[in-house]
């Protein structure tokens, strides 16, 4: 069973990573701090908490030596902090001052890698606190990070779907597309396995992504078989993008937590689910294991840290739902979130979020109305100059479904619709939004849509805040504001990077939208 632990509520802002020594526990947020609590009683060490960047905080990790915690924000500086008094001991600086997504120690302590938002990843010395090597990764942001146990390489995940090796000296080992249309997080577990098809000893990593899948990989490297990457396993369960992934000490648990508000537990080994837990209000972006302990923690967009204890306890006062009842949870998931993928998992400012709100009602109509709710009916409705008959339509339930099916003897025998007219306006109006319904067979990918406009993207661009818009909209949005669109924080620079990523997997969703349109026209 799963048992809740307790609630940390400190931050202020969106939580984005946490991590676990053996007694302490660091977590980081948009608000720009670290905050750091005992395990035993899970509250705030005195030094707590740790103010020194100037903007978001975007991940934190501990030093396996544990005296020390990494951290790297937006302001494009990643932070070494003494775990004795919370002092910085080094402030180490991106070469070009791109944001920092994401840091990581390697496992003797000697290195700390960083990635940043233009795809540059650093290995800093850290007992000489100095710059050692850096590569570049050959699209998009790096996002995700993670050491092999054995040290002698390091995975890193960039938001344009790669997955890239590097070894000690930054000589890439190997980089292929892993995630359609983005990785968002990785990790090692530090168990090393046997591969029975080939006789070596190698590690397992796991991986997830903008496309709702948990991957686990089998890894092995030395000097003289050379590097061999291979998928072992696929896992679903998630309904929306993965946001973070990580697994236990002993290698047998995985854990992940997604845009679907849930954290669902795996068993690593044969990839079935043992719980799902619902807590969380809003996004869950980070997860994280005790290594010496059974706890979990999860962090999330509702500004909550969520402390769970795994264990076979009965007394459960956590919402979790087992493995058994996984089917019954996705259906209600379903009609709650729809499974969509999305480029962005930080939503945009409120004044976007109620626009796009409706836009999104609007190509709802067109695309999937079986699906529509009573209120989305009513909506419609609205929309199309029907109020008179809204009172007749809600007191017979009618939700898209059941609007498809009607007919002039439904309209007047069940519904009481008595006027011809009006009628015939209904059932035109219908088939109107059966005839957009037929006209274009999938919906459109959210990814696809500018934050800003809500609109199909024609020339995306990435900002300096690691998201992607419409040229013409962002170069009209920072004529005026200096702004994110998406996060309200200032932007670093005004530079605008064409997205070739996304623009390709938006020119291949036009071409299969035409060829549709062209077969149901012939």
């Amino acid at each position: 069973m799963v048992e809740l632990v307790a609630t940390l509520a400190d931050h202020i802002d969106d939580v984005n990573s946490c991590s676990f020594s053996d007694s302490l526990l660091a977590t980081c947020s948009l608000d720009k701090t670290i905050r750091v609590y005992f395990l035993k009683d899970f509250k705030e060490v005195s030094f707590s908490p740790l103010r020194g960047h100037s903007y978001a905080v975007h991940c934190c990790c501990f030093s396996p030596s544990q005296s020390v915690l990494a951290s790297c924000s937006t302001d494009g500086k990643t932070i070494l902090w003494s775990m004795c008094n919370g002092q910085i001991l080094a402030s180490l600086e991106q070469p070009r001052g791109s944001p920092v997504r994401v840091c990581r120690f390697s496992p003797s302590s000697t290195y700390l890698a960083s990635g940043a938002s233009d795809g540059s990843v650093v290995l800093w010395n850290v007992p000489l606190l100095k710059f050692h090597r850096a590569g570049l990764v050959k699209d998009g942001s790096l996002v995700a990070c993670a050491f092999s146990p054995g040290g002698n390489l390091f995975i890193t995940g960039s938001s344009a779907g790669d997955l890239t090796a590097w070894d000690e000296n930054m000589r890439c080992l190997y980089s292929d597309k892993s995630h359609d249309l983005g990785v968002t997080c990785c990790d090692f577990s530090p168990q090393p396995v046997t591969d029975t098809t080939q006789g070596i000893e190698c590690y397992k990593m796991v991986s997830c992504g903008q496309d709702n899948e948990i991957r686990i990989w089998l890894i092995s490297f030395d000097d003289e078989k050379g590097f061999d990457m291979r998928c072992k396993l696929t896992l679903s369960g998630h309904s929306a993008p993965i946001l973070a992934c990580a697994f236990s000490s002993d290698g047998e648990t995985i854990v992940s937590g997604s845009i679907d508000k849930s954290v669902i537990i795996y068993a690593a080994k044969t990839g079935c689910i043992r719980h799902i837990l619902t807590h969380h209000k809003r996004y869950v972006t980070t997860c994280a294991l005790a290594p010496n302990q059974p706890l979990l923690a999860t962090g999330s967009m509702d500004k909550t840290v969520t402390i769970w204890k795994l264990g076979r306890k009965s007394d459960s006062p956590g919402k979790f739902i087992p493995a058994p009842e996984l089917s019954r949870y996705l259906l209600s998931v379903q009609r709650i979130c729809p499974s969509r993928r999305l480029h962005h998992h930080v939503p945009p400012c409120e004044v976007n979020r109620k626009h796009c709100a409706g836009v999104r009602i609007k190509r709802k109509a067109e695309f999937d109305v079986e699906s529509w709710t009573e209120d989305d009916v009513r909506t419609w409705l609205a929309n199309e100059s029907l109020l008179e008959v809204e009172p007749h339509f809600s007191a017979n339930n009618i939700d898209g479904k059941e609007l498809l099916g009607l007919t002039k003897d439904i309209l007047l025998h069940d519904l009481k619709i008595e006027s011809l007219g009006l009628r015939n306006k209904i059932l035109r109006k219908i088939e109107d939004l059966k005839s957009k319904m037929k006209a274009v067979s999938s919906k459109i990918p959210e990814e696809f849509l500018c934050p800003i406009t809500c609109d199909v993207m024609k020339d995306p661009v990435i900002a300096s805040d690691g998201y992607s818009y419409e040229r013409k909209a962002i170069e009209s949005w920072i004529s005026t504001k200096r702004t994110s669109p998406m996060t309200n924080l200032p932007l670093e620079n005004l530079l605008l990077t064409p997205n070739r990523t996304l623009k390709m997997a938006l020119n291949r969703w036009l071409d299969t939208r035409s060829e549709e349109k062209n077969y149901i026209s012939s």
